[in-house]
């Protein structure tokens, strides 16, 4: 088992068990998540949420952003300054759409999130830009 900084398993599941956890998943989910797909902007459930809590991966339930690290980008997606643990999000290149972009990915179930932006506020400066539909919120 392998356990992040934070104290949860980041072991990655294998094919089967992503395959049986995609059994929940609604066909827009299944697009956002396993074809990295993206959302309409503004219309994602998880856009105006002000509650305090953590959002977690739709797919594997791993914890990825807590509410307090949220803001207001503007872009009509949920967006964030930092993830929970580092080690709980992957970033790869993404090429697509005629773009160079940063997509962000769970560590543990590889499910598509969203893309990572270098134009965020302080203190890092970023902005992780998801879809509401690839994250569940647990609040407090």
């Amino acid at each position: 088992m392998t356990t992040s900084a934070a104290g949860f398993d980041i072991t990655p599941i294998d094919a089967n068990e992503r395959e049986r956890l995609a059994e929940k998943l609604t066909p827009e989910e299944r697009r956002i998540l396993l074809d990295h797909g993206t959302e309409h902007p503004f219309c994602g459930g998880l856009l105006d949420n002000k509650r305090d809590g953590r959002y977690v991966c739709k797919l594997c339930a791993l914890p990825l952003f807590n509410s307090d690290h949220k803001f207001e980008s503007g872009t009509g997606w949920p967006s964030f300054f930092t993830p929970l643990d580092p080690q709980h999000v992957r970033e790869i290149r993404d090429i697509s759409h005629g773009m160079i972009r940063v997509e962000v990915r769970c560590a543990r179930c590889d499910s598509h999130l969203g893309h990572v932006f270098p134009d965020g506020p302080k203190p890092t400066g970023l902005r992780f830009c998801l879809n509401s539909a690839s994250m569940d919120f647990v609040a407090k």
